[in-house]
């Protein structure tokens, strides 16, 4: 059974609600091992709607291969063997991540399963959140791996971190690198990035960069959850939080390779948290650019009353 959301949205639903069944939401991609776990533990239970996205990316995370999402190739084999089996079936439902609230509205699930990572910014601030808990529709948050072995070999596969530029750049420039390099990271929260360059001229040398790293591997937060969404704690709380903070890389990275920072000037898509903000202060770096606001500006105003030259560039 193969059902695309575009030729239901506006028809019947019946087919759908007359499964009366588990939904598994469009899930980033995961392996058949894993997906065999899902299928041990609720099919049992009764049929399942596995979601399959439209798009080959987390929406907000294109063409990032941490963040690509599941495709029925990878399971059609495992669906067809099961359905020929098992009085209970998998069907698929093709959609786009924009319609998932509209599914969730109008097709009353037995329950709703979300894997870990496929989705932008916590869980408990999207809307599905919100239409779930209003239709009390029960739900879990679940691993996007089958055990510790197989997360830690998904980080290892995919492709290194992109060589360093190597050249005098604009500040323009700089800031594309910071946003380059913040792509690097698994935390699906926010991705940070920040480069650490010197004036020269009327455009500055490039020395480092860094972004905000999970901790203590990048697939931690996909196996075992997010710290946030355990906690239900809002966007800019810095308690629940599970990656190591982009400033902080840098910091260490220019410790452990002993770089100079007098004069030096921050590139960064995110002003500084206060924390970061704080620990700057106590820095030789004399600059800081960045693009979006945090915290309502206490890192800016921190760093000015430090004696930081600070500014905003809005593109």
């Amino acid at each position: 059974m193969k059902f695309d959301w575009g030729e239901l949205a506006f028809g019947s639903k019946k087919p759908l609600r007359n499964l009366n069944a588990t939904f598994i939401a469009a899930p980033r991609e995961i392996s058949v091992a894993r997906f065999t776990q899902l299928i041990k533990e609720h099919l049992s239970q009764g049929n399942i709607i596995l979601g399959l996205s439209k798009e080959p990316y987390v929406l907000g995370f294109e063409d990032q291969p941490q963040f690509k999402t599941l495709q029925a190739t990878n399971v059609q084999a495992v669906i067809d063997k099961v359905n020929a089996r098992s009085p209970n079936k998998i069907a698929t439902l093709l959609y786009s991540q924009r319609d998932e609230k509209y599914i969730v509205e109008k097709i009353p699930f037995k329950k709703v399963v979300c894997m870990n990572g496929s989705w932008q910014y916590s869980f408990h601030t999207r809307p599905i959140y919100y239409t779930l808990a209003a239709a009390n529709i029960p739900y879990e948050l679940v691993p996007a791996f089958a055990d510790e072995a197989e997360a830690k070999a998904y980080e290892l596969s995919l492709p290194p971190e992109p060589q360093k530029p190597q050249g005098i750049f604009t500040e323009k420039e700089m800031l594309d690198f910071a946003n380059q390099i913040a792509k690097q990271s698994f935390d699906y929260s926010f991705q940070t990035g920040v480069v650490l360059g010197r004036k020269n001229g009327k455009g500055y040398d490039f020395i480092e960069w860094a972004f905000n790293k999970v901790v203590p591997y990048q697939t931690y937060a996909l196996l075992h959850g997010a710290s946030r969404e355990k906690n239900f704690s809002p966007p800019h709380d810095l308690n629940h939080y599970d990656a190591v903070h982009a400033e902080v890389s840098l910091i260490t990275k220019a410790q452990k390779s002993g770089l100079d920072l007098q004069g030096t000037t921050v590139f960064i898509n995110l002003l500084p948290c206060p924390n970061c903000a704080r620990m700057f202060t106590q820095t030789d770096i004399e600059e800081f650019v960045y693009e979006h606001d945090h915290s309502d500006g206490y890192g800016f105003k921190m760093l000015q009353a430090a004696g930081k030259k600070i500014r905003r560039i809005v593109r």
